[in-house]
C-alpha cells in the first residue's frame, strides 16, 4: 500500500469534468484507490464519491493505492492533480 499527500493544482479543483477524468485515469489500474480529504475516504473510482469531497484548488489531499500496479496509479494520478 502507497499512501501519497499532494495539493491539487486543477484551476477548478475536481469539481464536475476534471472529476469525471480523474475516475476515468483511476479506472485504468487494477489497484483500489482511494482518496482521502479532511478525514474521509471514497473510493477514487467513483464520480460521486469524488464528487463529495468537493475538492478545490490548492488544498490537500491524500492519495492511497493498494494493488499490483500501485506506483503507477500513484504516479500518473498525482501527476494528473498537479498539472496547472
Amino acid at each position: 500500500m502507497i499512501e501519497k499527500q499532494i495539493k491539487v493544482e486543477i484551476e477548478s479543483g475536481l469539481q464536475a469534468r476534471p472529476a469525471a477524468q480523474f475516475v476515468q485515469e483511476a479506472n485504468r489500474y487494477a489497484a483500489h484507490l482511494f482518496l482521502e480529504k479532511d478525514s474521509k475516504k471514497v473510493n477514487a473510482k467513483s464520480i460521486m464519491g469524488l464528487m463529495s469531497l468537493a475538492v478545490a484548488y490548492g488544498e490537500e489531499i491524500k492519495l492511497i493505492a493498494d494493488g499490483p500496479d500501485e506506483e503507477n496509479a500513484i504516479d500518473h494520478l498525482c501527476e494528473f492533480v498537479s498539472k496547472k
